[in-house]
């Protein structure tokens, strides 16, 4: 569990994409830290963006494929087309369960509650164990019943590829099929090497905190999936809804949604 004190001193990946979404949700030491990751790798307002077109695109989908139950992890801050927003759109009798370890999150979370069909799990991604039995969860979802698992710009602060490839299959063996994963992660496989070079001067500085993976260590989170057309894209091209949408280089970062068979 997490303290409901908000910090005010050490950055926030919450509150800094809200900062590069337009959001209001911020302290000065989240835009400093958003700033200087802008200054060397423009692409990551656009990212944050297109992340959450990709978001509502990929809901919808679920939504109209029949999915009711939704469990998203790593919510980060209320931004507009929440989850229960998109689905219950679609279908009116969607349920959502959030989950966040930040205290901001969890104050706008209980504003988002309403009548049993929303609630907010205080819990780390990196122990799906907590998730998976916290009581919120089991009062709101019914785990023997198909559930869309989304890990929307999460899975990078995990630096270890076989810990997080071992957190996706733990959330993905305690739902049935019929069941989807949707998820993205960064990469630089869409830059240029000098572009690639300034990210990895970054993450040996300490100056960001998310670690990119390429096409082929993302794909093994969809390991044993059926991939939802078009497969694994830069998230601007999964599905779009305009043709005039920004160049892979332009987001980097990859997406999929996959269905467990």
């Amino acid at each position: 569990m997490t303290s409901d004190k908000v910090d005010q001193t050490t950055v926030s990946s919450a509150r800094r994409w809200n900062y590069w979404l337009g959001g209001k949700d911020h302290f000065e030491v989240d835009r400093e830290s958003g700033d200087r990751i802008a200054a060397v790798y423009p692409a990551v307002r656009t990212a944050a963006q297109q992340g959450r077109a990709f978001h509502n695109r990929a809901v919808r989908h679920l939504a109209e494929a029949g999915i009711r139950q939704f469990l998203d992890i790593g919510t980060g801050l209320p931004a507009p087309e929440n989850t229960h927003e998109v689905a219950q759109r679609t279908a009116p009798d969607s349920k959502v369960v959030y989950v966040d370890n930040d205290p901001m999150v969890l104050t706008h979370a209980r504003a988002l509650m309403s009548g049993g069909t929303t609630t907010y799990v205080d819990a780390d991604l990196r122990d799906p164990a907590a998730i998976l039995g916290a009581a919120e969860l089991k009062e709101t979802l019914d785990l023997e019943r198909p559930v869309g698992i989304l890990l929307l710009a999460v899975l990078h602060f995990i630096a270890s590829d076989d810990e997080a490839r071992t957190v996706v299959s733990d959330l993905l063996a305690a739902v049935p099929r019929g069941s989807y994963l949707v998820a993205t992660n960064s990469t630089k496989d869409f830059v240029d090497a000098e572009a690639a070079a300034r990210y990895d001067a970054m993450l040996a500085a300490g100056h960001v905190d998310a670690w990119p993976r390429d096409r082929a260590v993302f794909g093994r989170f969809f390991d044993g999936l059926e991939l939802v057309e078009p497969g694994i894209v830069a998230i601007s091209d999964w599905r779009p809804d305009h043709a005039d949408r920004p160049a892979p280089a332009e987001v980097s970062m990859y997406g999929a949604v996959g269905r467990k068979i």
